[in-house]
């Protein structure tokens, strides 16, 4: 799933940097361990490889121990300069340290109990990228190759096409991973594309098979070809601990969050259908808008289902779930009012965590309404206290938006709210009354801790109006015919 980055740096504490440094040294230390492991298990399946000679040849393990440091130093520096927001937590360290140890544990397991060309030399790559972003993915895929290369080297592990073309084909098989995959969203489409990251190991053993005619050809073919649903199969199991373990959120996993099976979203549907049918429409406005300022379309439809998932606590205060004509808020005070509807912001995001479901999403809930004053309630306080009101008690708690997906749905929220209670629908006042609504949370400072941008604002209205206009099309006035004493033949 592609995430844009934060030109934003966050301050980093003494913890950070203690926390960072116990996690690179531990994984290093686990790295080293699974080197000596393999080693062992070598020596145990191969009768030419004297584990106690190689356990007291320490050149062998000063070139490991050098080497493994500069990949991962050269780890570290990397994510200092790319992403510090992400290596600031230790525990997205930990993570990608997590991906390439199982990664290389599950190489070794089937290389030596199935065959050395079946290994899943793209689970890494696969894994960092739903779990994090291309760019890292790209680099774990380079890191991961490269101690798979000192691993294969420095162990002893036999290869019939020798290590710099298994190199090669993991660093192949995980870029066509990266370009071909990030934007699949289906599982089953995922397992057919599998097949396209097996090409660089067929095509390699295919050198192989050419070159040595003691090679069982069809049997090394066939292993090489299945890398490629192995590492998918692989990945298809482990992603959803990984998401669970590390509270991360891929594209698997919002795509079932929108399904109208999942359990939030059916209780919307039961009870609080017209605001299903808003979030229905305001996810479709705020897609659009992701999609023309290149942001998670997915991300922002699925925010945009959740956004008003706090209105289940009361959907009977809410205009849009009042079928009868009753209104509940005729009987109360402003006050009284003004605090249930703000209340759906907070209730939203607590329900959010309370289901454990990802903490975007939660964040979107409590922030699409951000500070702004809750209009009808103050303007209906006004005329009971002769205009002497705090405005500040008839406003949202916040926080304002902190990411472009939560201002993208808080002007979609609003639009979609405006137009609908227009009686002109036409193209140029539905234009006039989302600037007007866009230029109104600018002027509030709505979009002041976020980095959306005036171009992406601008964007965004053209795109909600075409969105609108769309929705609320005029339609043709049928005229009145009397159907009477008409018969249709059958």
């Amino acid at each position: 799933m592609r995430k844009t980055k934060s030109r934003k740096i966050l301050p980093w504490e003494t913890k950070n940097i203690i926390l960072n440094v116990i996690t690179y040294v531990i994984n290093m230390g686990v790295l080293f361990a699974l080197f000596i492991g393999t080693l062992y298990l070598n020596s145990v399946t191969d009768s030419t490889i004297d584990f106690s000679a190689q356990i007291k040849n320490a050149t062998n393990f000063l070139h490991f121990f050098v080497l493994l440091s500069l990949i991962v130093g050269l780890t570290a520096l990397y994510l200092f300069f790319e992403d510090r927001d992400f290596l600031r937590s230790a525990v997205n360290s930990e993570m990608l340290f997590l991906i390439i140890e199982i990664s290389l544990i599950v190489c070794y397991v089937s290389g030596s109990y199935l065959n050395i060309y079946v290994r899943p030399l793209a689970l890494a790559t696969l894994l960092a990228l739903f779990l994090s972003d291309r760019r890292k993915a790209i680099f774990i895929n380079i890191v991961y190759c490269l101690l798979t290369f000192l691993f294969d080297s420095l162990s002893g592990t036999k290869l019939d096409i020798g290590q710099y073309p298994m190199l090669i084909m993991g660093f192949a098989s995980g870029m066509l991973a990266v370009f071909t995959m990030d934007k699949v969203y289906s599982r089953i489409k995922l397992l057919m594309m599998s097949l396209l990251i097996t090409l660089p190991s067929v095509f390699c053993i295919l050198t192989l098979v050419i070159s040595n005619a003691d090679v069982n050809t069809w049997e090394t073919i066939l292993f090489g070809a299945c890398s490629g649903p192995f590492a998918v199969s692989a990945f298809i199991i482990l992603l959803p601990i990984f998401e669970t373990t590390f509270t991360k959120v891929s594209n698997f996993k919002l795509a079932e969050l929108t399904d109208h099976k999942s359990k939030l979203i059916r209780k919307l549907i039961q009870q609080a259908p017209g605001t299903f049918n808003h979030a229905i429409v305001v996810s479709n406005i705020a897609e659009a808008c992701a999609i023309a300022i290149n942001e998670d379309a997915l991300l922002a439809r699925t925010c945009a289902y959740y956004h008003d998932i706090g209105k289940l606590r009361r959907p009977e205060f809410f205009k849009e779930n009042q079928a009868d004509g009753y209104n509940p808020h005729d009987d109360l005070t402003p006050e009284l009012s003004t605090n249930i509807i703000k209340s759906h912001a907070q209730d939203g995001y607590q329900l959010i965590l309370k289901n454990r479901l990802p903490k975007i999403i939660a964040d979107v809930c409590i922030e699409h309404h951000g500070t702004l004053p809750i209009l009808y309630f103050y303007g209906k306080a006004q005329k009971f206290t002769d205009g002497e009101v705090d405005i500040a008690q008839y406003c949202y708690a916040g926080p304002k938006p902190s990411t472009k997906i939560a201002a993208i749905i808080m002007i979609a929220d609003g639009c979609e709210a405006a137009a609908r209670s227009l009686q002109d629908r036409s193209r140029e006042n539905v234009k006039k009354v989302v600037r007007k609504i866009v230029n109104e949370r600018m002027e509030l400072g709505q979009f002041d801790d976020c980095e959306i941008t005036l171009k992406e604002l601008n964007i965004i209205i053209h795109t909600v109006v075409n969105n609108l206009t769309g929705i609320y099309h005029s339609r043709i006035e049928y005229p009145k015919v009397n159907l009477d004493g008409i018969e249709l033949n059958n």
